[in-house]
C-alpha cells in the first residue's frame, strides 16, 4: 500500500510505477482482472458496460471486452462532450479518432452517444484508490462531473461504478473532496474489494 504523501506528488509516483510495467506484467494483470470482475454479478449480466482505452500504462480490458462480447453484453467507451462524457458502443474494426488528449475514442454523431444515466455498470479507470471507494484520476475531473448525479446517493447505485487498478495503486486513507464520486467496487488484479461495506475513516 501507497501512503498518501499529496495529490499531485501521488499522482507523479503513481503514474512512473505503472509504467514502468513490462509487457508480460501488464498480460497477467489483465488476465487476472477478467477473474476479479467474474465476482462481481452484475459483471456477468448487465446489458451495457463501459469501459475504457487503455492508455499510459492503464490496466487493460481487452480481455474483459472479450468476455462481455462472448455474452453479448453491448460495451461503450467514452466519448468527451464539453467538460462532460458520453459513452457511445464500439467493437472491433469500429472507427476510433484521437480526443484532445491523444486517448482514442469512436467516431459517433452526439445522437448516436449514450448518457451517463443510461449505462448499467461503468469500468472507471484510476491512478490510485483507498478502500472506502476514493479514487484519484488524471484530475481533469470528467468522470466525476459525468456521475455527479450518484452524489449523494445510496449505493451501489444505478448506474453501479468499478474502479479498475493494477493492487499497488491502493493508497491509505484518500480524502475525499465535495465534489469526487465514489467507487461502488475497486477490481485490481488481485481482488475485488465492496465499498459501500467498507468503514468510514
Amino acid at each position: 500500500m501507497t501512503p498518501n504523501p499529496g495529490v499531485s506528488g501521488l499522482r507523479a509516483r503513481l503514474r512512473a510505477e505503472r509504467t514502468r510495467l513490462d509487457a508480460s506484467a501488464r498480460i497477467a494483470a489483465a488476465e487476472a482482472l477478467v477473474g476479479t470482475l467474474e465476482q462481481l454479478p452484475e459483471f456477468l449480466v448487465d446489458a451495457n458496460v463501459a469501459g475504457y482505452w487503455a492508455v499510459r500504462g492503464e490496466l487493460p480490458l481487452n480481455l474483459v471486452f472479450a468476455r462481455l462480447r462472448a455474452r453479448a453484453q453491448r460495451y461503450y467507451l467514452p466519448l468527451l462532450a464539453g467538460q462532460s462524457l458520453r459513452f457511445a458502443a464500439w467493437s472491433p474494426g469500429a472507427e476510433l479518432q484521437p480526443n484532445r488528449y491523444g486517448v482514442p475514442e469512436p467516431v459517433c454523431r452526439p445522437e448516436d452517444s449514450t448518457e451517463p444515466q443510461g449505462l448499467d455498470l461503468v469500468l472507471v479507470p484510476l491512478l490510485g484508490f483507498d478502500r472506502r471507494g476514493n479514487r484519484i484520476g488524471s484530475g481533469a475531473g470528467y468522470y466525476d462531473r459525468a456521475f455527479a448525479f450518484l452524489r449523494g446517493a445510496a449505493r451501489p447505485a444505478h448506474p453501479v461504478l468499478v474502479g479498475i487498478g493494477y493492487h499497488f495503486q491502493e493508497v491509505s486513507g484518500l480524502t475525499a473532496q465535495s465534489w469526487d464520486v465514489p467507487m461502488d467496487f475497486i477490481a485490481t488484479d488481485r481482488e475485488l474489494i465492496d465499498c459501500t461495506t467498507s468503514p468510514p475513516a
